[in-house]
């Protein structure tokens, strides 16, 4: 017998291990995405899929890519690929302070948007406090808060506003183009949260991936522009250049930015160097602006795509939101049918959708869904439009019976 077959037989005489035991109290709070588990089952090229939040390839500005790394290496030279500022390289701070508008010192770059929703969890929540958000929330700002062991409550109206046992430490809140919804924020309604954050002295989280893809209707102020003081505003590099570069941006008080600072030290050092150099060169040299004309004209015409066929096929007693932008709307059907029961059953006649239960702290409002409008191919909407409507339509049917 050989060394390695001798030392496999002591393996396998060994008891089976209880990996339970090694796990902290955090891990039963973590919250699994759908979204990431119907990526695991199928091929999304197989299938109709609404359900990812993925923007369209054809918007990638591939044909630049390679000019824009060779421009960055010959610029920067080796400094491109070595460590960087954890604040994030200053080319690319400076590029986007002047585009918003605000002091180089307010701005920290962050490895996704994603981690600056996980920052201001890490760094704000204790276990118990509250997060107040609009409901339904979207799906990984809700993974976030339940890792902190954080409760997360629906936003009540200024004069409706209750003591409880919890702490409540933010506001979270996308006021442009929702997800999961697509809904839009008010004038009014973004001056209210502003005013319910200062009676209770709290801060605002503004998550603001999609404020640049607005296809038909008035721009409005940010949160974060009516109340500095207190809003740390969330933007993204994944839906306006490409999600493969992992960037993103926080821009907010200093004593704030200063914690976030410390705290990202632990997560990853710096965000990527190449990634923020090229970002930079891509935003400063007007591409990006170039991009998005293109972006903005290929995600309106999908949308309208899909809102022409949901009004052609799904069934009577089905509604819908008309989004000014972004990437989702939401489906909302007849009470008896409950979208989580109803998913395989869809999966297998070849369409996807993410129930809308799902985005709600409490699980409630299983009559709802997501659709995506960004990522699937437009030949395949009207058939997987079809398919949807046509599963929903025997469960409505079966219903009755």
């Amino acid at each position: 017998m050989s060394i390695g077959d001798t030392t496999r037989t002591k393996i396998a005489n060994f008891a089976p291990m209880d990996y339970e035991r090694f796990f902290s109290a955090d891990v039963p709070s973590f919250l699994r995405s759908p979204v990431r588990d119907i990526f695991r089952k199928v091929d999304l090229q197989a299938i109709c899929s609404f359900a990812g939040g993925y923007p369209a390839a054809v918007t990638f500005p591939t044909d630049q890519i390679p000019c824009l790394a060779a421009a960055v290496l010959e610029k920067y030279g080796t400094r491109a690929l070595q460590y960087g500022a954890t604040q994030g390289v200053p080319e690319l701070r400076a590029a986007i302070a002047s585009r918003y508008g605000v002091p180089v010192s307010q701005v920290q770059i962050t490895t996704s948007s994603q981690q600056g929703i996980d920052v201001c969890s890490r760094v704000f929540l204790d276990p118990g406090d509250i997060v107040l958000a609009q409901s339904p929330v979207y799906l990984g700002a809700l993974q976030s808060f339940r890792a902190y062991r954080a409760e997360v409550q629906e936003i009540p109206p200024v004069d409706q506003v209750q003591g409880g046992s919890g702490v409540v430490k933010f506001i979270y809140v996308i006021p442009d183009f929702n997800n999961p919804t697509g809904k839009t924020l008010t004038l009014e309604e973004r001056k209210e949260i502003v005013a319910l954050a200062r009676e209770l002295d709290i801060l605002i989280v503004e998550d603001s991936p999609y404020r640049e893809l607005r296809y038909s209707g008035e721009t409005l102020p940010t949160i974060r522009e009516l109340a500095p003081e207190r809003t740390l505003h969330l933007g993204s590099f994944s839906k306006i250049f490409a999600p493969g570069f992992r960037l993103g941006w926080i821009i907010g008080p200093e004593p704030l930015l200063e914690q976030i600072y410390v705290c990202k030290q632990c997560l990853d050092l710096c965000p990527p160097v190449l990634d923020q150099y090229m970002a930079c060169e891509f935003l400063t040299s007007g591409a990006l602006d170039a991009n998005l004309v293109n972006t903005i004209a290929e995600y309106k015409r999908r949308r309208d795509l899909m809102l022409g066929l949901l009004e052609k096929y799904m069934p009577e007693g089905t509604s819908w939101t008309h989004p000014d932008g972004g990437l989702f709307l939401w489906v909302t059907l007849p009470e008896s049918i409950d979208t989580v029961a109803l998913y395989d059953e869809a999966l297998s006649a070849g369409v996807a959708y993410v129930a809308g239960s799902f985005f709600y702290p409490d699980g409630s409002h299983r009559n709802t869904m997501r659709l995506n409008f960004s990522f699937i191919e437009e030949s395949k909407m009207e058939p997987g439009i079809k398919l949807l409507a046509a599963v929903l339509a025997k469960a409505l049917t079966n219903k009755r019976l």
